[in-house]
């Protein structure tokens, strides 16, 4: 695994994300709303992005791929 970088909840995703990934963490915050302080987490595992919330919401870019998005309990 690689550390990537973080971001606050409504600001720019890093540019090196496919646009599957960033639509699909835009959609998260479309959700979620305004959350003052949340911040994104972007790791990089065997060369493919998981980007995690606070709240442990996590986006994973698949081998195919197939963006899924894993809602924390």
């Amino acid at each position: 695994m690689q550390l990537g970088t973080r971001w606050s909840v409504g600001d720019e995703p890093p540019a090196r994300l496919p646009e599957s990934v960033v639509s699909a963490i835009g959609e998260v915050e479309a959700e979620i709303g305004d959350r003052p302080g949340w911040r994104w987490t972007l790791t990089w595992l065997e060369g493919r992005p998981v980007v995690e919330l606070d709240d442990g919401t996590t986006i994973r870019l698949g081998h195919d791929g197939a963006v899924t998005v894993e809602q924390a309990d």
